[in-house]
């Protein structure tokens, strides 16, 4: 569950414009002393790191799987995003990304639709929703990528897609997975069964849960990155490169 904040995103903004100090902040505002601080003012939360950050004298805290920031005493919190504006990197989710990465081989591929384009050498994960839209477009950008393999994992998002569930069953279990996937994300044609076959749609939709996956589709690359959100092909080919896929 989320930890809610009370945000000074005000400050943060004064506080990201400002001269940035030189260097990082020092050991007269450490880890212990936020961490003590934090925990007395939000005890049901866990604290999972603090580490000093190159800008504005902020620490980054990753607490409850959310990014925060905070001054040297811990007397303010600030949620938000930072951008470079020279580069236009949003570095909070860039550090997110990192934060969150996976082990790519723990992953049971086993429970995955698998498609193979061409040499098939790159390697993609993929959570999608059956019936999410951002899902079906990001499906519409993989057909300009080639030379791949991509691993579907039937992830319901039951609460916005009350009926993903079961079609993701009837995939799964339709003679030509493959085919019913396309045909369904394509055209919505419905696979001709009950969904009652042994299928890992639940084992997914618990894997997903345990690795954080909040929305549909997200993307795992071979190096651990987690990229959430439909991305067009040329950034896929600019993500699978930096992943060092070839």
């Amino acid at each position: 569950m989320k930890f809610a904040f009370r945000f000074a995103g005000l400050a943060l903004a004064a506080l990201l414009f400002a001269p940035a100090l030189t260097g990082y902040p020092t050991a007269q505002a450490n880890e212990a002393v936020i961490r003590k601080a934090l925990t007395q003012q939000f005890p049901g939360a866990s604290i999972i790191s603090v580490k000093p950050t190159p800008y504005s004298g902020l620490f980054e805290v990753y607490l409850d799987d959310q990014l925060v920031y905070t001054d040297a005493k811990a007397q303010y919190i600030f949620d938000g995003n930072v951008i470079d504006l020279k580069t236009r990197t949003n570095l909070t989710q860039a550090r997110l990304n990192q934060l969150q990465a996976i082990k790519w081989d723990s992953l049971p591929f086993a429970n995955a639709i698998k498609t193979v384009k061409g040499t098939g050498a790159r390697k993609l994960v993929v959570f999608s929703d059956v019936d999410c839209p951002y899902c079906r477009k990001f499906e519409t950008e993989l057909d300009k990528v080639d030379n791949i393999t991509v691993y579907t994992f039937l992830y319901p998002i039951e609460g916005l897609h009350p009926k993903a569930v079961q079609m993701s069953k009837q995939i799964w279990c339709a003679p030509d997975r493959n085919k019913a996937w396309n045909d369904y994300i394509t055209n919505k044609t419905v696979p001709n069964n009950d969904g009652k076959c042994s299928n890992p749609v639940d084992a997914t939709i618990a894997l997903g849960a345990k690795l954080k996956v909040s929305g549909t589709p997200t993307l795992f690359f071979t190096n651990g990155q987690r990229v959430p959100g439909m991305v067009p092909a040329a950034q896929l080919e600019k993500l699978l490169a930096d992943s060092g896929a070839k």
